[in-house]
């Protein structure tokens, strides 16, 4: 009987073990899907703000939050670094150098996010957040101008629906923001929905990280200044530090400078770069590049872009005809902007060693109404490499992009420790256009089942690119080779030839796959799969009459 007793015991005890190592494994799979399910966060977000405001306060609301808890979440990891330092002195916890040597924004405690979490169902939870920002902005000069003030008191949303997106957001967690981009993730998040709805503005894109990763690869910004002529929310900044890291290079070394004409976005950027602790100069306002250009006489080393395709109207038509950025050169356009970023970017470098990664739309590498500028660029050896993306690697367009690097200095020498050779005249061509098996699927509307797909290049793609490039230009040209259907090392005559087109297509050897095919063998097998086929059907006919006689309807 002890024995039967004990056994019991032991089938329980086991039981509960059993149940309990479930229950945390059910926890684990359940954080882990918080963790990485950003869509689902900012999906939920929307649902809890449908039929509140614009898509644009929405937007702004949202990212107000995931900054204030970006924010929380780094004061209070740098607090408790302190309180193991020092303990629970206030004159430490509360000295706000401590935080802003270390890059962290010191919060007032109703400015932090553990006290707008615990006051969530305040009936003034409202005023509560936007008292929270504008703490924060007066506490804090680098984030002037950068936040949305008095956003949630004009929002238009109840406090239940301000409980539910600060319970969303609270579900974020603190690692994503370690990881990526994130406040450009949510930014890009909205962009769809822009992009689905048909209301963007024309023009307005966020760059995917995998192509600011592959620019930044290329241009290797380690040292010197960094320049954004059109920085939106400021992904190339943010990947530049990236670089910088996954290198083992130092941040010191770099400084950033941007611009930025829409003034929700530039605000966007200066909360990204502020909250990083990334230095920076966006000017001291929003401001077109073209007509007020912010940092005229600033010359840099390195250039990250992607302008809007393809702009129209960025001057009148008897505006900027003689500015200094065209000299050389005839003017460009007014219903096309792509060249005129072209050379304002070429007139920001500087002349002995700058170098540019920048996107343009397809249609600039063959545009026949900007000839005459793209011959001079071209004779003038500006341009190293044309590498055409594949499509679908936005989620505002679908059509497929051009990375132009642009390099004042292709001459031989040492360069980040490698050995170059002088490439003057010559140009790398890369056609990526095949390259669209990776794809990564966002819901875009759960209700409607609206589904967006897009392009992604995955880090071994970035390597093998950067591989290619580097052994293009390497002295040691025994790893180069050119590639049918992938790469071409062209020259400025090749270039001639083909009438001053930067279209990868003129210079990149095609196959023919249909060369491959033996047609003797394929006939067969098509004859061979009709013959089954009409088979079928004759058997199919003769069932078919048979019935109808055995119903007295025979079909003669």
């Amino acid at each position: 009987m002890r024995g039967y007793t004990l056994e019991k015991r032991l089938i329980k005890l086991t039981r509960q073990i059993t149940w309990r190592i479930k229950k945390m494994a059910r926890a684990a799979k359940a954080k882990k899907e918080v963790e990485v399910s950003l869509e689902t966060v900012l999906w939920n977000c929307r649902v809890a703000l449908r039929g509140v405001g614009t898509t644009e306060k929405n937007r702004d609301a949202v990212i107000g939050l995931v900054f204030l808890k970006f924010a929380g979440d780094k004061f209070e990891k740098r607090r408790k670094e302190l309180q193991e330092q020092y303990g629970d002195i206030p004159a430490f916890l509360e000295k706000p150098s401590f935080y802003n040597a270390a890059n962290i924004f010191y919060l007032k405690e109703t400015a932090r996010w553990s006290y707008i979490v615990k006051n969530a169902s305040a009936n003034n939870i409202a005023v509560i957040i936007d008292q929270a920002m504008a703490d924060i902005e007066e506490s804090n000069p680098p984030l002037k101008g950068a936040l949305t003030l008095n956003l949630f008191a004009t929002l238009g949303a109840d406090k239940s629906k301000i409980k539910d997106l600060i319970d969303n957001v609270n579900q974020i967690d603190e690692k994503r923001f370690q990881e990526e981009d994130l406040i450009g993730r949510v930014y890009e998040y909205f962009l769809q929905i822009y992009a689905a709805s048909g209301t963007k503005e024309d023009g307005e894109f966020y760059t995917p990280a995998c192509v600011v990763k592959l620019i930044a690869e290329m241009i290797e910004p380690y040292s010197g200044v960094v320049y954004d002529p059109c920085c939106g929310s400021g992904g190339m900044f943010v990947q530049s530090m990236k670089f910088i890291d996954r290198h083992n290079g130092n941040r010191q070394k770099i400084s950033v400078i941007g611009q930025e004409s829409q003034a929700e976005t530039w605000r966007l950027c200066k909360m990204n770069l502020a909250i990083r602790g990334i230095a920076h100069n966006l000017g001291e306002k929003n401001a077109s590049t073209f007509t007020e250009d912010l940092h005229k006489d600033k010359k840099v080393d390195f250039i990250m872009a992607n302008p809007p395709f393809n702009l129209k109207g960025w001057r009148k038509e008897d505006e900027l005809t003689d500015d200094y950025r065209w000299r050389g050169y005839t003017v460009p356009r007014a219903s096309n902007a792509n060249y005129a970023w072209i050379l304002h970017m070429i007139s920001k470098l500087d002349v002995s060693h700058g170098i540019a990664g920048f996107l343009l739309a397809n249609g600039a590498l063959n545009d026949p109404d900007e000839f005459e500028i793209r011959k001079q660029i071209l004779e003038n050896d500006k341009v190293e490499a044309i590498i055409v993306l594949p499509k679908d690697m936005f989620y505002t367009t679908d059509i497929s992009v051009t990375l132009w690097i642009v390099n004042l200095n292709k001459k031989a020498g040492a360069v980040n420790g490698r050995q170059l050779r002088d490439r003057s005249n010559e140009i790398l061509f890369m056609d990526l256009r095949r390259w669209d098996s990776n794809i990564e699927e966002i819901v875009i509307d759960k209700g409607k089942n609206k589904k967006k797909k897009k392009t992604v290049l995955t880090d071994e793609q970035i390597t093998k690119i950067k591989k290619v490039y580097s052994a293009w230009q390497s002295a040691d040209q025994s790893e180069y080779s050119d590639v049918a259907e992938f790469c071409k090392s062209a020259t400025i005559k090749d270039v001639r030839s083909h009438n001053y087109s930067l279209a990868p297509s003129k210079y990149i050897e095609f196959i023919d796959h249909d060369l491959d095919i033996n047609y003797a063998e394929e006939m067969a097998r098509i004859q061979a799969e009709m013959q089954d086929v009409m088979k079928a059907e004759k058997k199919s006919q003769q069932m078919l009459e048979e019935a109808f006689r055995r119903i007295g309807y025979g079909i003669d």
